[in-house]
């Protein structure tokens, strides 16, 4: 446990969103994406808005394996959309390749707010409406050795603000709400853990902090405990 400072309260595990609070995508690696198929069309890249969410449909992807075949499958129906007609299984497994635990950039600052707390014998997790691949981008952005719970709306069957997310989680670690931090970019997904127990804060990376529990930077937390 890890008291704050000035007040009986204490605190022993801390939770993290993933995209937007602790790691984000390369835009260079998306743009070489975009011009691979660029390349292969001969013409600007146009997908379809809702392309995604029409080949996901209503299915939850259980397991790493079967998320890798919904990315090639998303990879080719882009490719055909782009009209282009051939070798459309070589290049879709091209485009995965190019995309599968690439392109992940971690956040300046998080390692050594990670430190701080792994140094201090927080327990911490990762809460993200995502596929089962979240322990997978993990450990490639180099930060497995922080974290000993994964939770990803896929195997739950819910996405934050459900409940049923962070209790996933809480008991995971073994740990209350009332003892853990949680930090997200989605100022909606913040308040339901808070709404739970959790003392939550919202990160706000593209905006200004104007709310009591807005934080500009992952640092703020420890500087909580000041």
């Amino acid at each position: 446990m890890f008291i704050k400072k000035g007040t009986s309260k204490s605190y022993s595990a801390a939770f993290f969103d993933r995209d937007g609070t602790l790691l984000h995508g390369d835009p260079a690696a998306r743009d070489a994406r975009k011009a691979m198929i660029e390349r292969w069309s001969g013409k600007p890249l146009d997908a379809p808005d809702d392309l995604f969410f029409q080949v996901l449909g209503d299915r939850r992807l259980l397991t790493v394996e079967n998320e890798i075949a919904f990315w090639k499958q998303y990879f080719a129906a882009l490719l055909r959309s782009q009209g282009i007609a051939d070798r459309i299984e070589e290049r879709a497994n091209e485009l995965f390749d190019a995309y599968w635990l690439k392109g992940i950039v971690v956040y300046p600052e998080v390692v050594p707010v990670l430190d701080w707390f792994f140094e201090r014998g927080f327990r911490m997790g990762v809460i993200s409406d995502t596929f089962p691949s979240l322990p997978l981008t993990i450990e490639a952005a180099g930060l497995g050795k922080y974290f000993s719970c994964y939770v990803c709306s896929d195997l739950v069957g819910a996405f934050k603000p459900d409940p049923r997310m962070y209790q996933t989680a809480l008991d995971a670690l073994g740990v209350r709400a009332e003892e853990s931090l949680y930090v997200d970019d989605y100022d909606v997904e913040a308040d339901g853990a808070r709404e739970m127990g959790f003392t939550a804060f919202h990160i706000c990376r593209d905006s200004e902090p104007k709310e009591k529990w807005d934080i500009a930077s992952l640092t703020e937390m420890v500087a909580y405990f000041s």
